[in-house]
C-alpha cells in the first residue's frame, strides 16, 4: 500500500571496516578492529568477524584482543573516512528530494508523497545499489513511515541488506523485538525495564505510558510512543555546513575528572584538524555534556578567529570547568566549532607566535601522513612566547 509518509534509513555498514577492506581486500573476512594501539586505547569500529567473539565499540583494545587473539589491529584514518563519507553524500544529495545526514556514516531520506510517482521502495533499492557500485562500501537501508521504526529496521537488515516496513505493520514489527534494539534506550534503561519484567518492545508498547512516565521522566513518554511505532520528528534538511562538532558516548559512564579532560582534548584536537583540512577557522566554541539520566547542558564561548588546535583545546577546557558539577559520572561528552569562516586563519595576531604557527603546520603534515590521530596535544603543549 502506498505511504502517507515514507522515511528512509541508510547506514554504512562496519563503515571504517569497508573504508580499510577497500585498500586492503585480502583482510576481508578476518577479524579486524579499527582503534588506538597504545595501552588505553580502544575500539572504535569493528569488523563482524570480530563482533561475532564478543568484540565491540569502545571496548578496550587490550580488553577486545583477550576475547579475539588473532584479530587485525589497525589505528585508522580519519581523513579517508570522511572523504567516503563526503561520496556517500554526494550521491544521496544528486537524488534525494530531502535528506538529513546524521552522522559521518547514517542517513534519513524523506521520500513522503513519492509513491504516486516512482515507488517509494524501488527508489530507495535504486538509490543503495547506486551508492555500493559508486563507493564499494555496503550499505544497509529500511523504509517505513517514521525515522525510529527505519532505523531500527536497519539494524535488522544488517549486514548489506533491505527491508520494507509496510505502513500500518510498524507494531506487529517492533513487538517481538528486544527494547536495546531502540534507538536512545541505553543499559541503564534497558536494566531498570528488566527489572520490571519488560523484555520486548511489545511489553514496553503495552506498558502504561503515565507509569513510564512517572519512572523516567519525560524520556518515558518518548520510549511508550516509539515502542508503538509513533515518531514524528522530521526528516531535517541537510544544509551548508555552518558548524562542526563530534561528541562520545561511552560504553561505560565516566565520572575521572582527568579522563574526561583527556578525551575532550581528543576531540578538540581531532575537530581543530578538520577545520583546517577544510580550509576554514572558527569564531565560537561549545562544550554539551551529557548525564546518565539523560540531562544535557551545553556551555559556548565566542573567541577571535581561529583554527589553531591549542587555543581551541584551552578553550573547550574552560567551558567543560564551567559546566561539568563534578559529582556525576557522563555518558557522552561533544564539542563544536561555529560562526565558521572561510579560509584558514594561520596566525591569531594576539595568541600564536610565528614558531606556533610553524609548529601546527609540521603536526599537519604527520597527520596528513599518518593519520588524524597520530598526534594528539595536550592543553598544556602550547609553546611559550
Amino acid at each position: 500500500m502506498p505511504f502517507d509518509r515514507a522515511i528512509l534509513h541508510l547506514d554504512l555498514d562496519a563503515f571504517f571496516v569497508s573504508v580499510e577492506l577497500l585498500s586492503r581486500p585480502e583482510l576481508k573476512g578476518k577479524p579486524l578492529i579499527i582503534g588506538g594501539s597504545s595501552d588505553r586505547g580502544v575500539v572504535s569500529s569493528c569488523s563482524y568477524e570480530a563482533r561475532k567473539m564478543g568484540v565491540t565499540s569502545a571496548m578496550p583494545v587490550k580488553s577486545a584482543l583477550r576475547l579475539c587473539p588473532e584479530a587485525v589491529v589497525i589505528r585508522g584514518d580519519m581523513e579517508s573516512y570522511a572523504r567516503h563519507s563526503r561520496l556517500v553524500t554526494q550521491i544521496i544529495a544528486e537524488d534525494a528530494p530531502q535528506f538529513q545526514k546524521a552522522s559521518i556514516d547514517e542517513f534519513y531520506v524523506d521520500l513522503s508523497g513519492m509513491d504516486k510517482y516512482f515507488g517509494c521502495w524501488n527508489w530507495a533499492q535504486r538509490l543503495r545499489r547506486r551508492i555500493i557500485e559508486e563507493s564499494g562500501l555496503p550499505i544497509s537501508a529500511a523504509l517505513s513511515v517514521n525515522k525510529t521504526v527505519s532505523k531500527i529496521g536497519t539494524g535488522e537488515a544488517k549486514p548489506n541488506g533491505e527491508l520494507l516496513i509496510p505502513a500500518g505493520t510498524e507494531k506487529d514489527f517492533l513487538a517481538p523485538l528486544p527494547i536495546g534494539r531502540m534507538p536512545f534506550v541505553g543499559k541503564e534503561t534497558e536494566r531498570r525495564l528488566q527489572l520490571r519484567g519488560v523484555h520486548t518492545l511489545g511489553q514496553l508498547a503495552a506498558m502504561d505510558p503515565a507509569l513510564l512516565e512517572r519512572i523516567f521522566g519525560k524520556h518515558g513518554q518518548q520510549l511508550w510512543e516509539r515502542a508503538n511505532g509513533i515518531d514524528d520528528s522530521p526528516v531535517e534538511s541537510w544544509r551548508e555546513q555552518k558548524s562542526i562538532s563530534t561528541e562520545r558516548t561511552f560504553h561505560e559512564d565516566i565520572g575521572d575528572r582527568q579522563r574526561l579532560l583527556d578525551k575532550l582534548t581528543e576531540l578538540s584536537t581531532l575537530l581543530a584538524y578538520d577545520l583546517r583540512h577544510e580550509g576554514k577557522s572558527t569564531a565560537c566554541v561549545a562544550v554539551k555534556i551529557r548525564y546518565p539520566d539523560f540531562s544535557t547542558q551545553t556551555r559556548q564561548k565566542t573567541i577571535a578567529l581561529t583554527a589553531n588546535d591549542s587555543i581551541l583545546i584551552e578553550t573547550a577546557h574552560e567551558l567543560f570547568g564551567q559546566v561539568y558539577d563534578g559529582r556525576r559520572p557522563l555518558r557522552l561528552l561533544g564539542v563544536r566549532f561555529s560562526e565558521l569562516n572561510e579560509g584558514s586563519v594561520q596566525t591569531n595576531l594576539f595568541g600564536d607566535t610565528e614558531k606556533e604557527t610553524r609548529l601546527l603546520a609540521q603536526l599537519d603534515k604527520i597527520r596528513d601522513k599518518f593519520g588524524s590521530k597520530s598526534v594528539v596535544r595536550s592543553v598544556n603543549s602550547r609553546p611559550k612566547k
